[in-house]
């Protein structure tokens, strides 16, 4: 393969918009009808068409780049969305027009095809960031449960064999800076500066375009699994059970019994397959968060630490080892969580299947009631995972009650172990 001109790859960092050329498509947050909103355009094909800043699948940009060097991706490829869209519908929901309760997707993100058709006839490339479809998903533990009679074969939700049913959906996330910046109190201006800090000037856009005012992070998204009818999601006469969960590969993949995240999860499944039964829905919200957003090299070092320290693994040093090697004790954030839900039209929870205060309170703080919360059976906690739930215990981080006064918010502040 012949090497490439380094001649001719040089890049080009502008420091505003060119004031003579045309102006991107403006994107006006929060309005209802989508062609007023605007669409997001993160193409690379046409530096004059782009409205955001970063690249759509962004975690993924750097393999996207590898493609293109090696020759197996044209730079230029323009995706073909014929019949890729969503199997069914979610929404509209009156949180969509409500820029302070979506700040971190673009609700209308699955439907971009349709809703912007006449975009595309121009020659834009305008993407989807959310995909939306149906699948059968089958985990031993289900099985189990019907076998123990927790769970019933219906034939439409559980199949024989323990197949269940479900719609998912995958959310890319689509930042609205000055939204971002709101929900968490501070100046957009110093979002901006960290974000390209800490990015190692990654994104020069973020200090340069303030009028670019969407980012699409590097970052991973979520993913959501529906069981039952999605429109009992939005009707107050149907129960809805909710699992958030914040994802732990060792443990939901490989089965690692240090934590309770994959029984949790599972026990969470079942809660869902429960209340759909009962002719409510289920709703399983899976972020990409690993080892509490600290990632997973920091999660292992973290385990030798504390396998190693002085008196072996003890809960009374759970949190402080962490914060040893990371310098902080969690970075998940729980603030830009609550906007899956209110994508989904989520206004009550009936079942809230999770012990963590700081997700009760991030969900109930962005106006969504939480009927009741399920915790983790006992018998589902691994031997191992038993100094997790003494620290927990220990630390406050989760509540008899249901609301928390804000002396005991800030004991848990930075505190939330859960998957």
């Amino acid at each position: 393969m012949p090497k490439p001109n380094s001649v001719s790859r040089h890049i080009v960092l502008t420091s505003h918009p060119n004031s003579f050329g045309p102006k991107p498509i403006p994107i006006n947050w929060g309005a209802a009808e989508p062609m007023e909103r605007g669409p997001i355009i993160a193409t690379l094909t046409k530096q004059a068409h782009r409205n955001v800043i970063g690249t759509h699948s962004g975690s993924y940009a750097v393999y996207r780049a590898l493609a293109v060097a090696s020759g197996a991706l044209q730079s230029d490829h323009r995706a073909d969305l014929t019949n890729t869209s969503p199997v069914t519908h979610i929404g509209p929901h009156p949180s969509w027009a409500d820029p302070d309760k979506i700040v971190s997707l673009d609700p209308f993100g699955a439907v971009a095809s349709e809703v912007f058709a006449s975009y595309y006839a121009q020659g834009y490339d305008i993407r989807p960031t959310i995909a939306i479809t149906q699948a059968h998903i089958n985990m031993p533990e289900l099985q189990e449960a019907v076998d123990k009679g927790r769970l019933q074969v219906d034939g439409k939700i559980m199949k024989p064999g323990g197949d269940l049913v479900v719609t998912k959906a995958a959310i890319e996330p689509v930042w609205y800076l000055p939204g971002i910046a709101k929900r968490f109190g501070i100046q957009e201006t110093d979002l901006r500066r960290a974000l390209f800090e800490q990015t190692g000037g990654m994104f020069p856009e973020l200090v340069t375009r303030s009028d670019l005012e969407v980012f699409l992070p590097p970052i991973g998204g979520v993913t959501v699994y529906i069981v039952g009818d999605l429109a009992a999601i939005a009707d107050p006469n149907k129960p809805l059970a909710v699992r958030v969960h914040d994802e732990c590969n060792g443990s939901d993949v490989f089965g690692s019994d240090i934590c309770t995240c994959r029984p949790y999860l599972v026990h969470g499944i079942e809660v869902c397959v429960q209340t759909a039964q009962e002719g409510g829905v289920g709703v399983i919200v899976y972020c990409r968060k690993e080892g509490r957003a600290l990632g997973e090299v920091t999660k292992f070092l973290v385990y030798n630490a504390r396998k190693r320290q002085e008196g072996g693994d003890r809960a009374d040093a759970y949190f402080a080892r962490t914060e040893c090697v990371a310098g902080v004790q969690d970075m998940r954030f729980q603030e830009l969580m609550p906007d899956v839900l209110h994508w989904l039209g989520i206004t009550r929870i009936d079942r809230m299947v999770s012990m963590s205060n700081m997700k009760y309170n991030a969900i109930t703080q962005a106006g969504i009631e939480i009927v009741e919360r399920v915790p983790i059976p006992e018998d589902l906690i691994p031997q191992d995972a038993r100094v997790e739930i003494e620290a927990k215990k220990a630390a406050g981080y989760y509540t008899t009650g249901d609301v928390l006064d804000a002396e005991s918010l800030g004991e848990v502040k930075g505190r939330d172990l859960e998957g």
